[in-house]
């Protein structure tokens, strides 16, 4: 039974981590093809005042640490530190909880 358990968890969190793969990877061609647009009409109608650079910068900032996110490689906030907080949260809240017995 606690086989199936833990079968069943593995499976849910390899989902999810599926999920928050193809969610990247959505964002980041979102990103190339919105950005080739906004590429092609700055070029088109005004190539002397190139702002095509604004919204790429501001999106691949947020690209950028959505695939450190996602790729575990944030050096901070990271999953490890993620996994600490939660149990020092639950620590926490049964120190409270035995305190009013």
């Amino acid at each position: 039974m606690e086989s199936n358990y833990n079968e069943r968890a593995q499976y849910e969190r390899a989902q999810k981590r599926v999920k928050e793969i193809k969610g990247f990877y959505g964002n980041l061609t979102a990103y190339i093809v919105v950005n080739i647009f906004f590429v092609i009409i700055n070029l088109l109608t005004s190539p002397e005042h190139l702002w095509f650079y604004w919204p790429m910068l501001g999106w691949g900032i947020g690209v950028v640490f959505h695939g450190l996110q996602v790729f575990n490689a944030m050096p901070f906030f990271g999953k490890d530190w993620e996994e600490r907080k939660m149990k020092e949260f639950m620590e926490e809240e049964e120190r409270r909880k035995n305190e009013f017995k």
